[in-house]
């Protein structure tokens, strides 16, 4: 009862191979379906989005909450949504990982901006572009060789 918090994280999720598979026609069922995994495991969510690609997730999560459960469980439930749904003729995977940016209250209305305007803002920009600008912004020391794996990698 005495513990008190504001924790907003913006959770990044690819498309295994990184391929576009999220289409149009059925891109709000999936939004609402995450919607309905983190609503239901106790976190807000705020704001979501994405491109054919990528989806981007935007949460005020509780301190019992851990991350890696939740985009685990999201990542998980939703595979098998798409499948049983059968929205594509192949099978629907997420890619390993996550993205994971935190962000004060005051920076919540940009971000609520950016992630609404995801298909304007890749108008210019692309996921690789995006994501590894988030990372040196963030300041996370990564390996490239274990960031998402591109189109352009795959044989």
């Amino acid at each position: 009862m005495s513990t008190y918090s504001q924790i907003y994280i913006q959770i990044v999720i690819a498309v295994k191979g990184r391929y576009s598979l999220i289409s149009q026609t059925w891109e709000e069922e999936l939004y609402k379906y995450i919607t309905g995994i983190i609503t239901n495991k106790g976190q807000k969510l705020i704001a979501i989005n994405g491109m054919p690609d990528h989806v981007h997730i935007l949460i005020g999560m509780k301190p019992s909450c851990c991350l890696s459960d939740l985009v685990r469980e999201v990542k998980k439930a939703s595979n098998a949504f798409v499948n049983e749904k059968r929205f594509i003729r192949s099978k629907f995977e997420w890619q390993e990982g996550f993205g994971a940016f935190s962000y004060s209250q005051s920076s919540l209305n940009h971000v609520i901006a950016y992630i609404q305007n995801q298909k304007e803002h890749h108008k210019k920009k692309t996921f690789k572009e995006e994501y590894i600008d988030f990372l040196k912004k963030f300041e996370v020391d990564y390996n490239s060789a274990y960031l998402f794996k591109w189109i352009e990698e795959e044989d």
